[in-house]
């Protein structure tokens, strides 16, 4: 079945680039790195608020299930929870340290709500990992994530890397955490992508993926709906999806994309996952774990 051309349609609001976006009930949060959020009404496109939310570049925002949070993260190393609806700060989060430990200013990457909305995850350069308590603002675990950063002391006395990604499972009890690898040319993404899952309450790690065909960063990670597996997508100059059991970590299937994905998602019956990348759209129709193939083409960006 031939898909449909999308129909694009640009909102002009932000002073820079834009960096992220969530649907929260009737509302899309797009975060910048002008440091603002804005709320669009989702059936007229229309802004219906702009808020002046951090002091440095966004890097991420996730809005939460029922629709009731959102959440942002910034390069001023802030986490904010929001009441999704009246743009209404909740909570402001400090659990990152501003710099990495080579002296150099640290990012705070990304953030995502567990299903229920009671947890929050925060995840910065060096591979730190904060869960956080959505009532209170309490921080409840910290985790670990090294392997997911680099320093180059030689060449170019320079860090890449972090963690890119973050997602619960849908009884919030495992965290899965993705990025990059150890990097041999900082200059590039010339690693293996890299997956950790824990159980962040027992503070276990209980799956350590530190990849094995495709490289570059996770940029995207769900659970499936059953609990069974675990998908994942990103790349480099390439793009990948890949699955993997999370009874023993080992990869159920994965396919190289046409593009380096920087988002999906999975539809309800965890059957169809859509991509979004450089300038392309892709369908995956599947039955994990046998393989998946595009059932269609990828759609040019007009705007590429």
């Amino acid at each position: 079945m031939a898909a449909e051309k999308p129909e694009w349609t640009e909102l002009a609001g932000h002073e820079s680039y834009v960096t992220s976006a969530a649907l929260a009930g009737s509302f899309a949060v797009t975060g910048a790195y002008d440091g603002k959020l804005i709320w669009w009404n989702s059936e007229t496109l229309q802004p219906v608020r702009k808020v002046d939310a951090h002091a440095k570049w966004i890097r991420g925002v996730a809005a939460s299930r029922d629709g009731r949070f959102l959440a942002s993260v910034s390069d001023d190393m802030l986490c904010k929870i929001w009441n999704a609806q009246t743009g209404d700060l909740i909570h402001t989060l400090a659990g990152h340290q501003p710099v990495t430990p080579h002296h150099y200013p640290s990012m705070l990457f990304a953030c995502s709500f567990s299903p229920d909305a009671k947890f929050l995850a925060t995840a910065d350069k060096v591979g730190h990992v904060v869960v956080w308590d959505v009532a209170t603002g309490q921080q409840l675990a910290a985790i670990e994530t090294p392997l997911m950063y680099t320093w180059d002391p030689k060449q170019r006395r320079h860090s890449i890397g972090g963690v890119r990604s973050l997602a619960f499972s849908a009884d919030a009890r495992l965290l899965a955490i993705g990025g990059t690898g150890q990097i041999n040319n900082v200059d590039h993404l010339e690693a293996l992508a890299r997956i950790e899952v824990f159980d962040w309450q027992a503070g276990k790690r209980t799956i350590e993926h530190a990849g094995d065909k495709h490289k570059g960063l996770v940029e995207r990670l769900e659970f499936s709906p059953a609990g069974d597996w675990l998908v994942s997508a990103g790349g480099d100059h390439e793009g990948f999806v890949k699955f993997l059991s999370l009874a023993d970590g080992k990869v159920l299937h994965q396919e190289k994309a046409p593009m380096h994905i920087h988002d999906f998602e999975l539809n309800e019956a965890g059957d169809a996952l859509y991509a979004a990348g450089h300038g392309k759209l892709v369908r995956f129709e599947f039955k994990p774990p046998a393989p998946f193939v595009p059932e269609s083409p990828a759609l040019p960006d007009e705007n590429a």
